[in-house]
């Protein structure tokens, strides 16, 4: 498959970031550009926690990007036994920023640090995210048409913040200006923009300011703005004028239970679908709420059986069940449609 930029340089209509590169570069860029646009493909950098047993970050991230067509490389911000939510703690190691970039430069002296995207979830140092900034942008000269996806993990409406508050600053003036995609819940808008969410267009009004950092597409991956449902929202600007937007929401049912990893599975299904659809919005909201249902569903009512009647589920037993669910990741059944916000 030719990559789309490629494909409509070729054709006469050349995309603007490609042709920048190539009519200011030398003629060896030229070639290096051309060729790594020419293997990238579907191919995604994730780089986010990782546990040896259960379903977070690149766990719960990597099967459903493959089962939808992308090649995932991973590299794990964190190394832990299990997730933050068992009894007993965590047992592992952090990723420093000086193996991050080792990492990179052993892809890039390979040549093989050409992708499609990259995607960023948990990262608990402030150095480590600085180097990520400067990861993207290396990224990014190599293909310029690489996608950036953040996800600003940094707390929730229940627990707070659960990253130092010097990350915050980083977010606002390194990160979100390389992001073209990025996917905050209710709690990370209101810290990246300094407002409270409360309604639908306060909502509206702060992702209207993660737009002005010069992200392209917004989406709000939960809001608890009302009380027996959860709200998601995705708005993506118009490249040519920015004053216009495409704009939609759609109302999740809740299930009586809490989960983890579900943050770091919506990131992954909406940047593959947004992806497959060529970034229409409210396809991409359809059909990750479709899976991210089943999947919610069916690890609830496994770890209920498992747990027997009247019983509380361990954290074990409230791992996603991603591998039962792969058709579901691979064909979803849309049931809930996304409306039009105007």
């Amino acid at each position: 498959m030719i990559p789309r930029s490629i494909a409509l340089f070729i054709s006469g209509i050349p995309s603007y970031s490609l042709t920048r590169s190539l009519l200011s570069g030398t003629s060896t860029n030229q070639t290096i550009i051309l060729k790594a646009m020419h293997e990238v493909g579907d191919r995604i950098l994730s780089i986010q926690s990782h546990v040896v047993s259960g379903y977070v970050g690149n766990k719960s991230a990597t099967f459903p990007l493959q089962l939808l067509g992308f090649e995932v490389d991973a590299i794990n911000s964190v190394q832990f036994s299990n997730h933050t939510g068992y009894a007993h703690g965590i047992r592992g190691q952090v990723l420093g920023d000086t193996d991050l970039w080792d990492l990179i430069e052993g892809l890039r002296i390979n040549e093989i640090d050409s992708y499609s995207h990259i995607i960023n979830g948990y990262i608990g140092s402030p150095s480590f995210l600085v180097k990520l900034a400067e990861v993207v942008k290396t990224l990014k000269v190599k293909n310029p048409d690489l996608v950036y996806v953040c996800d600003p993990v940094m707390g929730d409406m229940g627990p707070g913040l659960y990253v130092p508050e010097t990350l915050l600053p980083i977010y606002q003036n390194q990160i979100l200006p390389l992001a073209d995609i990025c996917l905050p819940n209710q709690f990370e808008i209101e810290l990246l923009t300094g407002m409270k969410v409360n309604t639908e267009s306060e909502a509206l009004e702060a992702m209207g300011k993660v737009h002005d950092l010069g992200v392209g597409t917004v989406i709000l991956s939960s809001t608890e703005l009302a009380k027996d449902r959860l709200i998601a929202i995705a708005s993506t600007r118009d490249r040519e004028d920015p004053t216009r937007c495409q704009r939609y929401k759609i109302e999740i049912p809740k299930f009586p239970a809490a989960f983890v990893g579900t943050g770091d599975l919506f990131t992954a299904l909406s940047t593959a679908w947004l992806r497959r659809s060529g970034n229409d919005v409210k396809m991409s909201l359809e059909k990750t709420i479709a899976t991210m249902q089943v999947v919610l569903g069916r690890t609830l009512e496994q770890a209920q059986k498992l747990a027997g009647e009247g019983n509380k589920p361990t954290a074990h037993q409230m791992e996603l069940k991603l591998i039962q669910s792969k058709e579901a990741i691979e064909t979803p059944v849309v049931s809930i449609s996304a409306t039009k916000i105007t």
